[in-house]
């Protein structure tokens, strides 16, 4: 699918790897609605790039369509959906206390990274059905699990089983949407410069990153985004997820 001229939406868009999607999609052509928690600070990136804020807590269902709707009604039919929205919480399945991992933290993981992305999906995908396809396909929807899903260290429980969960109903996914011309694709990315590692110093960052075999370095969000574009344009690419870690395996450690 060409990207030049088609409306895309970025849940998460406006910091990290969906930041960095938001604007590659901007910066091919497209028209770009980004979806994040209300703010000031999103609604300018959102403008900056020439597109349109959408306030949306995915966690509200009830609010996805609406959402959806006012993307709509200012870009036209969205073709392409990248789920970036996710949160990162460590805890150990039991704690040093001895109690187990708190209920409250793997609720809101799960409903942001899993239910979330999965409600979004179902909602997109419903409104793009309707819409005439652009070629041989009507669209694509990328979601964004983790290596951690695979591999994920001690006190990542509640994180990998939420990404396990996304990288789990990819082909399924593909498979209900494929009579309607619609790809599903999964990206899982290791160690990025996001806003998971701002807390670090420039030497704990080139720690995390020294794990990283090659390139020897922390992942670059333009470079997670330059596997979005090349997702758009290959319509085999379909009901797969792709690693994107510099060969990474995460430590068994917290």
């Amino acid at each position: 699918m060409d990207i030049k001229g088609i409306s895309a939406i970025v849940t998460g868009g406006a910091s990290g790897l969906g930041r960095a999607t938001a604007v590659m999609l901007a910066g091919a052509g497209a028209r770009v609605a980004v979806f994040d928690l209300p703010s000031a600070e999103c609604e300018m990136f959102a403008g900056s790039i020439g597109g349109v804020f959408v306030p949306l807590d995915i966690t509200r269902q009830d609010a996805i369509e609406g959402a959806l709707i006012a993307a709509e009604q200012a870009q036209g039919v969205a073709r392409v959906l990248v789920n970036c929205a996710g949160i990162s919480l460590v805890a150990k399945t039991v704690g040093s206390d001895g109690k187990p991992c708190p209920s409250d933290l793997i609720r809101r993981q799960i409903a942001i990274n899993l239910t979330g992305t999965l409600e979004m999906l179902t909602h997109f995908a419903a409104r793009l059905v309707a819409a005439p396809p652009l070629g041989e396909e009507r669209g694509v929807i990328i979601n964004v699990a983790s290596i951690a899903a695979y591999d994920g260290p001690g006190g990542q429980v509640a994180y990998a089983a939420s990404k396990g969960g996304v990288i789990s109903l990819t082909l399924p996914a593909a498979r209900d949407l494929a009579s309607h011309r619609i790809r599903v694709m999964t990206i899982a990315p290791g160690m990025y410069d996001t806003s998971m590692v701002a807390m670090l110093d420039d030497d704990g960052k080139a720690r995390l990153g020294g794990q990283v075999p090659f390139p020897n370095r922390l992942g670059r969000p333009a470079e997670f985004a330059e596997l979005v574009d090349s997702i758009i344009r290959n319509p085999m690419l379909n009901g797969e997820v792709i690693r994107i870690d510099g060969a990474h395996r995460l430590r068994g450690g917290v």
